[in-house]
C-alpha cells in the first residue's frame, strides 16, 4: 500500500487550523546527551516536549527514525507514571524497582532512603490510588530518582508538588548529574530552574528543534521570541536580514550616574540612557524599537515600546541610525540584562540581546542581603516617633 505518511506536509502549529488528516507532532528531531549531562527541553504548550519525552523513555513509538539509549532509564512524564493505583506506596516501590531490573535486596537497601525523603512514611501501606496529586508524585519522584537509572527522564509533573519539596527535587536531580554522573532530560516552564540545572538546552517550536545547545543562549533565544510574541502578536520567524542589523558593538549606557568608573553600573531609581546605533542596507516602513529589561532569571521587570509615551511608527533607508531610551529604574539592587528588537510592518527584523549585565546598585545594603522578597525598589518615606 503507499505510505499515507508521504501527504503529511502540515507542520505541529496548534495555532492554526488545519486542512491535512496527519500532523508531524516531531519531526527532524536530531540530537545527542552525553553521559552526565543535563539537558534541559523548553518550549510552549503543544511544542512537542511530552511527546519526545515518551518517544525516549519508550512509551510511544517514533513513525520513523530511531531512539539509541544506553543503559536504564527512569522516566516520570505525568502523575502516576508507572504505578498501579490499587498497590500500596510500598508495593509499588519494588514493582517500579523490578521494572528497572533491580533485585529485591537492591530495593530494600533503598526502600527507607526513598519513603523518608518522598515523605509519605504514614500512607505507605495505603493504595496510592487513595493519594493526593502531590503524594503521588512525591513517591514517583523518589523512587525514580533513588533506583539508581543510568538516565532520568522528568517531565513538568513536579510542578504539582510544594514549593518545599520541588527544591529538594532540583537538589536531587543536581546530585544524581553531579555527583554520580547520571544523565538527566528535564522539561519545565520554570526557566530560573532550568537555568540553574541545564548545561544543554533543546528548544522546540511546532515539533521540530528551533535551537540546540548551550542553556543560556537557548534562554535568551526563547525568552525573546515569547515576548516578541506576546507583544506584538507575531508568529513569523526572525527574519535574520542580511540588508539591516544592529552594530552590537556601539550599543552603550549614557547619563547612569558612573559608580567607580564603570559606565555599566547605576543607582536604583535614578536616570540613565540606554544608546545603540543600528545599521540599514535597505528601507523598512512602519519601524519601531521594543527594549526589554529582565533580571538574571529570565523575569522581565521592565518593557518600553518607541510607541509607548506618543511615538509614531518611522521609516529608515539605508543608513546608521543611533537611537536612545531614557528611563529610570527603580528595582531592587542585582544584575539585569537588556534586549532590543526591531519590528517592521508586524515582522521582526533583528534582536539584540545583551552580552552585558546592567548593574543596578541599592544606595543601602540591607543585613538581610538580597532575601527580600520582590523586584521593584520604590521610593519609601518611613518615620517612628515614640508614643510615650
Amino acid at each position: 500500500m503507499e505510505d499515507p505518511y508521504l501527504k503529511i506536509g502540515e507542520s505541529n502549529d496548534r495555532t492554526v487550523k488545519g486542512d491535512s488528516d496527519y500532523v508531524w507532532a516531531l519531526k527532524d528531531i536530531n540530537f545527542e546527551v552525553k553521559q552526565g549531562e543535563v539537558l534541559g527541553i523548553i518550549g510552549r504548550n503543544g511544542a512537542g516536549k511530552s511527546t519526545l519525552l515518551k518517544i525516549l523513555s519508550r512509551t510511544t513509538a517514533p513513525t520513523t527514525g530511531s531512539v539509541k539509549i544506553k543503559g536504564r532509564v527512569a522516566s516520570l512524564l505525568e502523575v502516576g507514571t508507572g504505578f498501579h493505583p490499587e498497590l500500596s506506596g510500598r508495593d509499588n516501590i519494588f514493582l517500579n524497582g523490578a521494572i528497572l531490573g533491580m533485585t529485591r535486596r537492591e530495593i530494600q537497601s533503598k526502600f527507607d532512603e526513598i519513603v523518608d525523603f518522598a515523605g509519605v512514611e504514614r500512607y505507605i501501606d495505603t493504595p496510592v490510588k487513595r493519594y493526593s496529586s502531590g503524594m503521588y508524585v512525591r513517591l514517583a519522584f523518589s523512587v525514580a530518582a533513588h533506583l539508581d537509572p543510568e538516565i532520568l527522564i522528568v517531565d513538568e509533573v513536579l510542578a504539582v508538588g510544594d514549593a518545599e519539596f520541588q527544591k529538594r527535587c532540583l537538589g536531587k536531580i543536581k546530585d544524581v548529574s553531579v555527583n554520580q554522573g547520571r544523565t538527566v532530560l528535564f522539561v519545565s516552564h520554570n526557566l530560573p530552574a532550568i537555568k540553574n540545572l541545564c548545561n544543554t538546552g533543546l528548544y522546540l517550536k511546532n515539533g521540530q528543534v528551533c535551537n540546540y545547545g548551550e542553556m543560556s543562549a537557548i534562554l535568551e533565544t526563547y525568552q525573546l521570541e515569547s515576548f516578541i510574541d506576546e507583544k506584538y502578536g507575531l508568529r513569523n520567524e526572525l527574519a535574520n536580514s542580511k540588508e539591516l542589523f544592529f552594530n552590537q558593538w556601539l550599543i552603550k549606557f549614557e547619563k547612569s550616574n558612573i559608580q567607580n568608573n564603570n559606565a555599566h553600573s547605576i543607582y536604583s531609581g535614578k536616570v540613565f540612557s540606554v544608546t545603540f546605533s543600528l545599521i540599514s542596507k535597505s528601507t523598512y516602513l512602519n519601524v519601531e524599537i521594543g527594549l526589554v529589561i529582565r533580571n538574571l532569571d529570565g523575569v522581565i521587570v521592565f518593557s518600553v515600546n518607541s510607541r509607548d509615551f506618543g511615538g509614531d511608527f518611522f521609516d529608515i533607508s539605508n543608513g546608521t541610525y543611533n537611537f536612545n531610551f531614557e528611563l529610570r529604574l527603580p528595582v531592587k539592587g542585582g544584575s539585569y540584562e537588556i534586549d532590543v528588537v526591531i519590528v517592521s510592518n508586524g515582522i521582526v527584523l533583528d534582536q539584540w540581546v545583551s552580552k552585558t549585565n546592567l548593574k543596578v546598585l541599592s544606595k543601602y545594603e540591607s543585613i538581610l542581603g538580597n532575601n527580600w522578597q520582590g523586584i521593584v525598589a520604590e521610593n519609601v518615606i518611613f518615620t517612628y516617633e515614640k508614643a510615650h
